[in-house]
């Protein structure tokens, strides 16, 4: 009887460390949103199609990574003196339904939050704060980033955004470089 006891308490053991080991399964939106993301120290080049518009301040170009339930894709590259800056920008949804909207934010929310990307061998977790849509505001934003552990990724934002336009709400999810915090200020001259 102690052999039984001693068996069954190491299949139990066996069974718990195994199922602390298992990896999540990326879903087919989360597994097209990690190819675009991994492709950021690129400036999305391996992604930019053909040209759609051009802008003053932008250029803007179809995307060849599709992501599943997308309407649309696209890559979009501004005009900058020092240095070439690149977006990516998915619609994910548009609906004249708040509620339908805002199911749809939360569970892009969901699959977005703790994503793990490979970007040049460096393993990313994106995590970004919830914060509740509301029809009355018109605009709800969630921006994730990677940890301050890799300060090569600092600068890299995957952003989730509803927002109304006319009669219509808008979901999308954006990945982009952020030159500069919001309370970071530029360069100094004197003049």
């Amino acid at each position: 009887m102690k052999q039984y006891t001693a068996i069954l308490l190491l299949i139990i053991s066996a069974f718990t460390r195994l199922s602390a080991q298992i990896i999540p399964v990326k879903n087919s939106f989360q597994a097209d949103l990690a190819k675009v993301i991994s492709d950021y120290p690129n400036r999305f080049s391996h992604l930019a199609g053909e040209q759609l518009a051009d802008n003053p301040q932008t250029i803007e170009y179809s995307c060849r990574a599709i992501v599943k339930d997308a309407v649309n894709c696209k890559m979009i590259k501004y005009s900058s003196a020092s240095k070439e800056i690149y977006s990516w920008e998915a619609v994910m949804m548009v609906t004249d339904d708040f509620e339908e909207a805002s199911k749809k934010f939360r569970s892009l929310y969901n699959a977005i939050q703790h994503l793990s990307v490979d970007i040049n061998g460096v393993k990313a977790i994106f995590k970004g704060e919830y914060r509740q849509p509301a029809e009355a505001m018109k605009f709800t934003s969630v921006v994730f980033d990677a940890p301050d552990k890799y300060p090569e990724l600092k600068k890299l934002k995957v952003e989730l955004l509803l927002q109304a336009e006319l009669l219509d709400w808008k979901i999308k999810v954006l990945v982009y470089e952020k030159e500069k915090e919001d309370d970071e200020r530029g360069p100094q001259t004197d003049g």
